[in-house]
């Protein structure tokens, strides 16, 4: 709820252009511009860490708008759930500074579907996170791919997801949600 006024902005300005400029493709970059605002600031007067995820999920909406992929998830009662996520920064943003967030659809596997949200001034690259979703249904259990491609067809073009992407989603983990998971520090 910290960014719900960005959020329904972002959403209204993504249908827009989606009327106007029509739709997106699944592997085109869509772009977003954002200001640093006195509410994304921490003690050290630059943009909180935490707060990146929060606007890259601005990205993420304009994302699935302009793509088609809210309408079909409205449609069939589904929704995704962030299962992981990873951010490396590189630069500071600073209050009042305007950036881009850049997000695309890296692939998928069998359990989910991978993204990358970067945040850019001036074309060069200040924060970027990758991001793993899994598919839910309101009526219960996971969304397989297949009725996700038959509802909303196969994307075409859609590049693998790189090894180490892979690599990192099952180092990072944690047990399943029906099995055991004791904090124990070691």
């Amino acid at each position: 709820m910290n960014v719900i006024w960005r959020t329904l902005l972002v959403m209204w300005r993504a249908r827009r252009r989606l009327r106007r400029e029509g739709q997106l493709a699944p592997g085109d970059v869509g772009r977003i511009r954002v200001t640093t605002l006195p509410t994304d600031l921490d003690v050290l007067r630059h943009m909180n860490n935490g707060r990146y995820l929060s606007l890259f999920d601005l990205g993420r909406w304009d994302l699935l708008v302009r793509t088609g992929m809210s309408d079909a998830m409205k449609r069939n009662g589904w929704y995704a759930v962030v299962s992981a996520e990873t951010v490396t920064f590189r630069k500071s943003l600073q209050l009042w500074q305007r950036f881009d967030i850049e997000s695309r659809l890296l692939g998928h596997d069998d359990k989910a579907i991978y993204l990358e949200h970067r945040a850019v001034v001036d074309g060069e690259i200040y924060a970027r996170v990758i991001v793993r979703a899994r598919m839910l249904k309101r009526s219960g259990g996971t969304l397989s791919h297949q009725e996700l491609f038959a509802a909303v067809g196969r994307p075409e073009g859609l590049p693998d997801v790189e090894p180490w992407v892979h690599e990192w989603a099952i180092a990072s983990a944690l047990p399943a949600t029906r099995a055991d998971a004791p904090s124990i520090w070691m």
